[in-house]
């Protein structure tokens, strides 16, 4: 029988501050997507907000209409809204609820996407193709976005296709807090490409952990092949890090690269675990797979299981609409997180 995957929320409500006069956060207002509400209720709760009401009807030529139901004149408001499957969908309700806020005189709108799925279509590597991460952040400030709020980006390079400012969230330090407390000896960090290990060397400080990366070339949106380890993996555990996991295609070939390079066994980590198509089949039956970390910036699996660990991103969420709000720093907040407030770590590459 299918249970949820417990949700661990981070950092705990109690934890966020107070800032000052009651009616303070009386002038924020929120409002969530149809893709994930229950992620906007955690947030709500530990911001100490109420979820203001919205509805979406579709007309019976399939065009989508969206009602806010709740006072936006003047208000800073937030619309919560990850892009996931059905993610055109959710694309165009965040675009509805865009407009909806600023024909309804906010004085400030958000797009708080905690997945922004078109990030993946960053660059143009083939002839006549089109970059669809550029074209959505267009749209979505020319729907009248003052502010985009998101997480772990899958480039850093998509955070100037915006032309309003974007607070860029990470979730490294949510991801390491769930492995403090493990037992962490002979385990080496590793990253399925060259290109994230920038952020799993962040990770691994941390963690105090060495690390190691894949040598990955993409055949096909399911299909990769790693055809070597850069760093000491043999005889050690892994704790594998990636910002995404889809069909699973690139952990699975990490998986069996790691197995041939002497690796005993794995946890995984993500920061959004989508788990589209065979995914949950291929990460649960893998013999290497001793856990599956991720968090809640997109809705679990329809289909968990007893290996799969959820971490909310809610209070973090929570604090940082707090500190737009009030004018305050978004990067104190990963004060501890960024290398140069870590502990030494050994180099990838020597």
């Amino acid at each position: 029988m299918w249970a949820a995957p417990r949700v661990t929320l981070y950092p705990p409500p109690s934890q966020t501050r107070d800032r000052g006069a009651p009616g303070r956060m009386r002038e924020i207002v929120v409002f969530s997507g149809s893709s994930h509400r229950s992620l906007a209720e955690r947030i709500c709760s530990a911001l100490g907000v109420p979820l203001s009401p919205s509805s979406t009807t579709r007309f019976s030529n399939d065009c989508l209409q969206v009602q806010l139901g709740a006072n936006c004149r003047q208000r800073d408001v937030y619309l919560i809204a990850p892009l996931v499957p059905p993610t055109q969908e959710s694309l165009m309700e965040l675009l509805l609820m865009i407009d909806a806020a600023k024909g309804a005189s906010a004085a400030q709108i958000t797009a708080v996407m905690p997945h922004f799925a078109y990030a993946r279509s960053d660059k143009k590597d083939a002839s006549r193709i089109s970059m669809g991460g550029r074209l959505v952040a267009d749209m979505i400030v020319a729907a009248g976005a003052h502010r985009v709020l998101t997480m772990t980006l899958h480039a850093p390079q998509v955070h100037g296709f915006f032309s309003v400012p974007v607070d860029h969230l990470t979730a490294i330090g949510v991801l390491a807090d769930h492995f403090r407390d493990s037992d962490l000896s002979d385990t080496v960090v590793v990253s399925p490409d060259l290109g994230n290990a920038k952020t799993a060397t962040q990770f691994a400080r941390l963690l105090g952990l060495p690390v190691a990366a894949g040598s990955k070339m993409r055949k096909a949106d399911d299909r990769v092949v790693i055809d070597m380890i850069v760093g000491d993996v043999a005889g050690k555990r892994a704790i594998v890090l990636d910002d995404e996991i889809a069909t699973g295609g690139s952990i699975i070939e990490l998986l069996d690269r790691l197995k041939d390079f002497g690796c005993t066994e794995a946890a995984v980590a993500c920061t959004h675990g989508l788990f589209t198509g065979r995914a949950v089949e291929r990460l649960e039956g893998h013999p290497m797979i001793s856990q599956v970390v991720t968090t809640d910036t997109v809705p679990p699996p329809a289909t968990a299981w007893p290996a799969l660990k959820v971490r909310s991103v809610a209070g973090l969420f929570a604090e940082a609409i707090g500190r737009i709000h009030a004018g305050e720093s978004i990067s104190s907040l990963f004060d501890g997180v960024d290398p140069t407030h870590a502990p030494p770590q050994p180099a990838l590459f020597s």
